[in-house]
């Protein structure tokens, strides 16, 4: 029996999804735009570290969401001869230059917060904290447009956690210039400004980790290949599955190659039943794409995969 080799292609994400992404991603992009002009100038109009730092950090988020927004027109330009996979992975490089973009920006923050706690300077309390008022409304309504599609896609959920992240900013920097207008503790401002700092790196570690991951071809986060392989090898007709590879092709969308051992002899019917159910398997694991190599015990000797192939055989109980 000759080795049969099956691509299986399913259906893209809807159009409508990324149309949705992107209309909220552009209205995020205006409504903090336009937050993050008004805050520098007061910020800086009033020597306000913690305003400067959370402008600062509103701007990467203006800027990574430029930058996803880029990603997701990229995702619907059509394969070619050059990139066979289009240009889905632009997704991920996105939301990996995001987090890198962060961690820039908590480095720069960083050194002059660390100036002014030396020699802090008196700011207008009041001002500071209707500015930050202000983030709070703006960045929460941002978060809450971003709500729905966070467990949908790695760029989305990296733009609610930045825009919650800068709500709970703002509220900081709110209370902290009522207690400087009230008390003159003008000390503060740099204390906030480091605390913007720890929010960051806390809503960006994980996203820098999952990016990472996915650029490097890893296996995405929510795909467990043990307990897929085990699940595929419960289809019946079906006795071992080995060479399993799954990597992310974008934010989306998920890819796997796997050889898998059947039976000597299969009918048409019989192997494209298997093949089926084999689809089904992995829609149910959040992979979208698949390549199976079918093969015989006898092809996976010759592939030098004998010991492989006749494991699933060895370890099951004899037939009565």
């Amino acid at each position: 029996m000759h080795v049969h080799h099956s691509h299986i292609s399913h259906p893209h994400k809807p159009a409508g999804l990324h149309d949705s992404f992107r209309r909220v991603l552009w209205l995020g992009v205006m409504l903090n735009t336009a937050y993050v002009l008004v805050e520098a100038f007061v910020g800086l109009w009033l020597h306000s570290l913690s305003l400067v730092a959370d402008a600062g950090h509103n701007l990467m988020d203006v800027l990574s969401l430029v930058i996803s927004l880029l990603a997701f027109r990229l995702l619907q330009i059509s394969p070619n001869q050059q990139f066979t996979y289009g240009y889905r992975k632009t997704t991920i490089l996105a939301a990996l230059l995001n987090a890198v973009i962060l961690l820039i920006t908590v480095g720069a923050i960083g050194m002059e917060a660390v100036k002014r706690m030396l020699h802090p300077l008196a700011i207008a309390g009041i001002d500071v904290s209707i500015v930050a008022g202000c983030g709070i409304l703006i960045n929460g309504f941002t978060a809450f447009l971003f709500f729905r599609y966070q467990h949908r896609d790695l760029n989305m959920k990296g733009a609610f956690l930045h825009m919650l992240a800068d709500a709970l900013v703002s509220v900081a920097v709110v209370i902290s210039g009522l207690l400087m207008a009230a008390f003159g503790w003008y000390w503060l401002d740099p204390v906030i400004s480091f605390a913007v700092l720890a929010v960051i790196l806390i809503s960006t570690w994980n996203l820098l980790k999952e990016s990472l991951r996915l650029s490097l071809d890893g296996v995405p986060r929510d795909v467990d290949v043990q307990a897929l392989t085990r699940r595929m090898e419960q289809v019946k007709g079906v006795k071992n599955v080995h060479h399993v590879h799954v990597w992310a092709m974008s934010t989306l969308e998920n890819a796997l190659t796997a050889h898998v051992v059947v039976d000597q002899q299969l009918s048409v019917a019989e192997s494209s039943r298997i093949r089926h159910e084999l689809e089904a398997v992995i829609r149910d694991m959040h992979i979208q794409h698949s390549t199976f190599e079918m093969e015989t015990p006898a092809d996976a000797c010759k592939h030098g995969d004998c010991c492989v192939a006749a494991q699933q055989t060895s370890s099951s109980p004899a037939s009565p």
